[in-house]
């Protein structure tokens, strides 16, 4: 490791020849843009380098037959996918691209091939790919132009389900096809917008479960002809617009009578029910008492006699198991404390996989049997610094403008720092997300070497909360969270050890945008700041990001083409108020972004030039919605750094 890392230095250091001696610096490379940001010392690689030489591990799918794991993890540039065949056996890594491939998913009849999509560039045009285990050969089984997004296998495990946006560039249309005969693809059924996801088959393949959704308080049911194409509503009556139900995930029951889902049907919080297809009304499974957080995903054993669950409690996961006979709850045996991504059962009916990452690692896999209790490790990721040191999060509470409660996550520094610290506020993107207590992962050499405490709000329009925290930013509303971060500053400054005159604030996507609203608004309250794919200006990216998430985000943002709200939109937009940031920022984009257009970036960066306010502008021209590729991580970490020891540390 230390070999590969002397030869990427010696590859990207660079001194003056014959001019006195100077520290070697990090030269950027070919693919990044990069506008007054200067030059990084060298040093940087072998002091904050060390906290971003880690790698994490998912569960991608259990073999069909045998006892092993399809996982996704990193070895060089990008996740890729890996075989693993027992509790803490070896990877072996089975995909080979620049680009990441974050998931896989085996042939149920035998897992002689795998399914998976990858897209160029982070563009997000995803593609799927069939990897035969045998030879190891690949084969593209879809167009090869448009965006293609893996649903559902079929019963019979000959068929996937899947959206295309192959017909209009924008609409996201359910096609079927047998992946090992790519000449079998065919598009069944035409739908409007981009909100569609197939969910299940029936047990007998003669039906589609299709998930439309408006928004992140709004979806609808149907059930679509696996032969002729014909959807009907699940729900009658339910297909009105404005009903404001929430639908997450949902799986047939092995009779095909009936549907077990996750919603918020007359609750506050996505509960966990069973719904018969004859009399589609939602049964809760969850008692009322115990329904007081999200159930957050959810899978249903092969013979259909045991269901997972995971809840989301303040932030925290923990898993349930429940038998669908009579309901009753199977005891666990102790799990690992942290947040559960993906979890799936393996056929045989008792082994449950699923991934985990907390404060102190990274991310790994693990499974229970339900039978026995027995808990076993898959993975064991590796991390260049040892983790067990590092602070857990603590949870804290604060008031806002209008009284509401506004929660988050602090890390504090070590004892070691002396008097108040400098804080960083890092907002999550989204908005319909939710900061948890997950690795930080480069974030810690800042937490743990230079001192800096990190605070993660969860803004009212954060999910995990309820039904009617969630849009309680949309439309008109969107200046209240902007306001939470405000109160947030004097939450700050009553804190005995944080240090309200120096504090800088960060995040990416619809967090970039609190973060370029926060600098605007609330600039004499901060140092600086370092927005990552963020909005400036709120109409010009509902006008230019990718058709088929336009009307998605209008729901969240308000319509463009409504003069009121376009008016307000633009009265608020971080780009007209432009002459009110007066702080120094760092401004970091992927050329490719189909989200966020880079334009969003590029306009905030040469205005504030123009004004002659501090500004470090960061463009990779191979990523897109955020950098997947360690190199160009390593020099957003590294720049970043350099940032905040001029402008907040100092």
């Amino acid at each position: 490791m230390r070999n590969r890392l002397m030869v990427i230095l010696a590859a990207t250091l660079f001194v003056s020849v014959g001019a006195p001696a100077q520290e070697p610096v990090i030269a950027p490379a070919d693919n990044l843009i990069v506008d007054g940001v200067p030059k990084i010392p060298a040093s940087l690689v072998e002091t904050a380098g060390r906290y971003g030489s880690y790698r994490g591990a998912s569960l991608a799918d259990w073999h069909p037959t045998k006892r092993e794991m399809l996982i996704a993890t990193r070895f060089a540039d990008t996740p890729q996918v890996h075989l693993v065949k027992a509790p803490g056996g070896a990877r072996q890594q089975l995909t080979f691209f620049a680009d990441s491939v974050g998931s896989g998913r085996f042939h149920p009849n035998g897992g002689d091939y795998i399914l998976f999509a990858k897209d160029i560039g982070g563009g997000e045009w995803y593609q799927l790919y069939r990897y035969d285990v045998a030879s190891g050969d690949v084969t593209l089984v879809t167009d090869g132009k448009s965006r293609n997004l893996a649903g559902t296998w079929s019963s019979s495990g000959d068929q996937i389900a899947y959206t295309s946006t192959r017909r209009t560039g924008k609409d996201t249309d359910l096609w079927v096809m047998n992946p090992a005969d790519p000449k079998t693809d065919h598009l069944l059924t035409q739908l409007a917008g981009g909100g569609w996801q197939p969910e299940d088959w029936s047990p007998d393949d003669s039906k589609i479960l299709l998930k439309e959704e408006i928004s992140l308080n709004e979806a609808y049911l149907w059930l679509v002809d696996a032969r002729t194409g014909e959807k009907t509503a699940l729900v009658p009556g339910g297909t009105k617009r404005g009903d404001k139900i929430a639908y997450g995930e949902a799986r047939f029951s092995k009779t095909g009578k009936g549907i077990y889902l996750t919603t918020d049907a007359g609750a506050e919080y996505m509960n966990l029910a069973y719904m018969e297809i004859d009399r589609p009304e939602a049964k809760y499974l969850i008692t009322e008492s115990e329904a007081n957080w999200d159930v957050e995903r959810f899978d249903l054993s092969m013979d259909g006699k045991l269901i997972a669950y995971v809840k989301d409690e303040d932030g925290l996961s923990v898993i349930h198991v429940r038998r669908t006979a009579n309901n009753t709850e199977v005891p666990l045996p102790k799990l690992p404390v942290g947040v559960v991504g993906s979890m799936r059962w393996h056929k045989n009916g008792q082994d449950l996989g699923f991934s985990l990452n907390n404060a102190r690692g990274p991310g790994d896999v693990y499974s229970i049997d339900v039978a026995s209790g027995k808990v076993e490790r898959w993975t064991t990721s590796e991390t260049a610094v040892k983790t067990d040191g590092f602070p857990e999060a603590e949870l804290v509470r604060w008031k806002s403008f209008d009284g509401k409660m506004i929660s988050g996550f602090l890390y504090k520094p070590s004892a070691k720092f002396g008097g108040k610290r400098p804080v960083l506020v890092v907002i999550h993107g989204g908005p319909e997300g939710q900061s948890q207590p997950t690795f930080l992962g480069r974030s810690n050499y800042l937490l743990n070497e230079l001192g800096i405490a990190l605070i993660y709000p969860n803004v009212r329009g954060s999910t995990g909360y309820g039904k009617t925290f969630s849009p309680m930013d949309n439309g008109f509303k969107r200046e209240d969270t902007y306001k939470d971060i405000n109160a947030l500053f004097d939450w700050i400054a009553a804190q005995p050890g944080l240090d309200s005159e120096r504090i800088a604030v960060t995040g990416g996507s619809y967090g970039g945008h609190m973060t370029l609203a926060v600098s605007t608004f609330y600039s004499d309250r901060i140092r600086c700041s370092v927005d990552i794919v963020g909005m400036s200006n709120l109409v010009t990216f509902l006008e230019h990001t990718e058709a088929y998430r336009r009307d998605l985000r209008r729901v969240e943002y308000g319509d463009e083409r409504d003069p009121k709200m376009r008016e307000f939109l633009e009265k608020i937009a971080p780009m007209n108020n432009i002459e009110r940031i007066k702080k120094p920022m760092f401004v970091i984009a992927g050329k490719n972004d189909p989200r966020v257009p880079v334009t969003e970036s590029q306009q905030i960066a040469d205005a504030l030039k123009k004004q002659r306010t501090p500004v470090w502008l960061l463009i990779a021209k191979d990523e897109g919605h955020g950098y997947r590729k360690k190199p160009n991580q390593d020099f957003q970490f590294y720049a970043t750094v350099e940032f905040l020891q001029e402008y907040l540390l100092k």
